[in-house]
């Protein structure tokens, strides 16, 4: 069942991790931080948000 990211903004580094890891679910923006930009699968989801490094990603 797909799951829908979140990023928070605030938090966010730009470090790339989810992007480069899960670039069917996350882009850059304008500003270079991560937004969420499409459901993943489960699976896909769960291990953005235990891999983000300062925890700026969650699931709705």
């Amino acid at each position: 069942m797909p799951k829908k990211a979140r990023v928070d903004s605030d938090a966010c580094i730009g470090c790339g991790l989810c992007v480069g890891s899960h670039p069917e679910i996350f882009e850059f923006d304008p500003d270079g931080k991560a937004v969420a930009v499409n459901e993943g699968e489960d699976a896909d989801v769960e291990d953005a948000v235990a891999s983000c490094p300062v925890g700026a990603i969650s699931e709705e």
